[in-house]
Order: structure tokens, then C-alpha cells, then sequence
């Protein structure tokens, strides 16, 4: 499956974070601009750590915690999906190899946040991301 290679990929080795680095569409570029600008230099008390390409990546800490932004739907989110709303941000949770994957629902461009399961509070990186997503990344449909 895509998202634990994905993940796998994340956090193997050290130094620099290798990403996939997504490429979204004229408008979700311009959201992820926004984003990418606004992120925190810490998340869950993680040093963010230099990305490559990271255009529309970010990392903090090791192993890392990566956001990407302008990701395509996951392939598992429907209609019934539930929604995880941490602050006012709606998230889509997925198991995945090593940890948890998030992506924001009902925003204007999709934002992933992949959680190493060595963190033991997952959810608290999606509050310390959650300005920048509010901020930069307009709301389209709340959550339910």
C-alpha cells in the first residue's frame, strides 16, 4: 500500500527527510504556499529538520513527523468516514506501517501528517499544525 511505503520511506535513515514531495494543482500550490509558510518550528517539541525536494514538505524531529500538503484523497475516505475535529480542523485517521497517517476533511487542498507510533500523543502534532492549516486553507465542508 502507498501510504506504508510512504511512511516507511519517512522514517528510514537519518540527517535529511527524503519525501514524495506532492504536486497539487495551481490553486492547492497556492494554498500549500500559505501553509508552508506558517508551520511552527517545533511540533510535539520536535526541531523541524531539513526536507527534500520540501516544497510542499515539512519534518520535525526523528523519526520524523512529516506533513505534505496537496496530497490526493486518500483512497479509503468516503462519506462515511469518520471525523476526528481537533480544534477547527477535521482529520481522516489511518493505520499505518509504524504509526498514524492524518488528512484534513472539508478544506480546500488535502494536508497529510504521518505520526511515527513512537510519539504518544499523535493528535498533539495536529494541534501544533492546525494554525497553519486554518489560517492558509480555506473551509469548504465542516465536520458532520
Amino acid at each position: 500500500m502507498a501510504v506504508s511505503v510512504a511512511l516507511a520511506t519517512l522514517l528510514a535513515g537519518c540527517g535529511k527527510v527524503a519525501v514524495d514531495d506532492p504536486t497539487p494543482d495551481a490553486a492547492g500550490a497556492a494554498v500549500c504556499a500559505g501553509v508552508m509558510a506558517a508551520l511552527p518550528e517545533q511540533v510535539l517539541d520536535q526541531d523541524r529538520r531539513t526536507v527534500e525536494p520540501g516544497v510542499y514538505s515539512a519534518a520535525w524531529g526523528k523519526p520524523a513527523i512529516v506533513l505534505r500538503c496537496g496530497v490526493a484523497a486518500p483512497p479509503t475516505l468516503t462519506r462515511e468516514s469518520e471525523c476526528l475535529q481537533i480544534d477547527a480542523v477535521g482529520w481522516y485517521a489511518e493505520d499505518a506501517t509504524g504509526g498514524k497517517i492524518f488528512t484534513t476533511i472539508g478544506r480546500a487542498t488535502f494536508v497529510e501528517v504521518s505520526v511515527p507510533s513512537g510519539y504518544a500523543l499523535g493528535t498533539g502534532a495536529l494541534v501544533d499544525v492546525g494554525d497553519a492549516v486554518t489560517a492558509h486553507d480555506p473551509l469548504v465542508t465542516p465536520c458532520a
